[in-house]
């Protein structure tokens, strides 16, 4: 019990009040008994409720929890009948995503749907190249455009320090809307892009195979690429802060082409930099948790915990259960049952689901797809996967 005493001018006695915490383990609320009392006289008693943490957050921290959270990367896209509809109205990617009403709207159909763990914000990585004098598009069909990819060092000069506040003050007013809507009943995640997978779109002038064009200038003209890689660092860290200051609760960060590289090539064209965003992130936001997601990371998942990250997200070419034994149990994990495993069977969907969460163990463990849903996936199967990842008991 704790007891403050508060001495007011307009009575010549104390005011105590009394605040007595009752917490149930079973329980994600706690509950407080408040008393004010004046000269010993109790004048109002009052019982006071209050949700804690988002599951997710609690998992994270390692907190004991009686099921894993569950959230789906891309869990609010192409898979859903309110989406397309929506598109209908609204063909651009970049209309839908750089408007404050549709990104909210876009990012709370699931949450409406399934009742996520997570509830993401819509929105890309590229989203701040525009800011950032790199001029880009996403066409329907082939994805993302960058119409002038730097190829030189003044190039690379004419890129400009990302300011959120006046490039994408949307992502903001979106990331405050949604903690109001969603009330901490699941945590609101933010994301950005890792700088060298930026610069992998940036330089190859759109997505790629062999990325060809980024190896050349990182084996040639390495001087170019760390200086182009350094300022999507820096703009990285206070877009991250940016999206934690408006809202973001954890914060996701995509790092999908740094498996393009070799081991001793990750250790310089992407390590320092993913370590640079979280010590600097971490000394003005040291509670925000900060996930890192790279796609056909086995080859990398040690490196991948020397970033320093909170939670490691593996794909779903990694067993998980070989995965935490490499990363180390002190390490949350995230993930990676298979995306495909949403055109299976019912029965099927179920077994994997129980599979991952039993491999995974009961601590520090977010339950995901090892990728995005894929377009196509059957709505019905992304419910099922929701219903029995919710239905889990420890």
């Amino acid at each position: 019990m704790s007891i403050l005493q508060v001495s007011t001018s307009s009575l010549s006695s104390s005011i105590l009040l009394s605040i007595s915490p009752r917490k149930s383990l079973s329980s994600p609320k706690s509950c407080r008994i408040v008393r004010c009392s004046v000269e010993g006289t109790t004048v109002t008693e009052r019982k006071v409720s209050a949700i804690s943490e988002p599951l997710l957050l609690r998992a994270v921290k390692g907190e004991v929890v009686d099921r894993p959270p569950v959230w789906l990367m891309r869990q609010a896209g192409r898979y859903m009948k309110s989406y397309q509809t929506l598109c209908e109205k609204y063909p651009s990617f970049r209309d839908r995503s750089e408007n404050a009403d549709l990104v909210v709207e876009i990012s709370l159909q699931p949450w409406k749907v399934f009742k996520p763990d997570g509830v993401i914000l819509f929105s890309d990585i590229l989203t701040p190249l525009s800011g950032m004098n790199i001029p880009f598009d996403i066409v329907k069909g082939k994805g993302p455009i960058i119409f002038n990819p730097p190829q030189s060092a003044a190039d690379v000069d004419q890129v400009r320090e990302f300011i959120p506040e006046e490039s994408v003050p949307y992502v903001g007013e979106a990331l405050r809307r949604l903690r109001n809507e969603v009330n901490n009943e699941a945590a609101v995640l933010g994301f950005v892009g890792a700088p060298f997978t930026l610069s992998s779109y940036v330089i190859e002038g759109g997505s790629s195979k062999n990325f060809t064009q980024i190896k050349r200038l990182a084996f040639s003209q390495p001087k170019v690429l760390h200086a182009l890689l350094q300022k999507f660092t820096t703009s990285m860290i206070t877009y991250i802060r940016y999206q934690a200051d408006s809202g973001a609760q954890a914060v996701q960060i995509f790092d999908s082409w740094a498996t393009e590289l070799s081991p001793v090539d990750f250790e310089e064209f992407s390590l320092p930099y993913l370590k640079q965003i979280v010590e600097a992130v971490k000394q003005t936001h040291p509670n925000l948790p900060l996930i890192l997601y790279a796609s056909g990371s086995g080859g990398l998942l040690e490196r991948l915990a020397r970033t320093g990250v909170d939670v490691v997200s593996l794909d779903w070419t990694v067993d998980m259960a070989e995965g935490r034994d490499r990363l180390g149990r002190d390490l949350a994990v995230q993930g990676n049952v298979d995306p495909g495993v949403l055109f299976g069977s019912k029965e099927f969907i179920t077994s994997r689901i129980h599979d991952t969460v039993k491999k995974a163990g009961r601590d520090k463990h977010i339950l995901n797809l090892g990728h995005g849903i894929k377009v196509g996936t059957p709505e019905e199967n992304v419910a099922h996967f929701f219903e029995v990842a919710q239905g889990i008991r420890y």
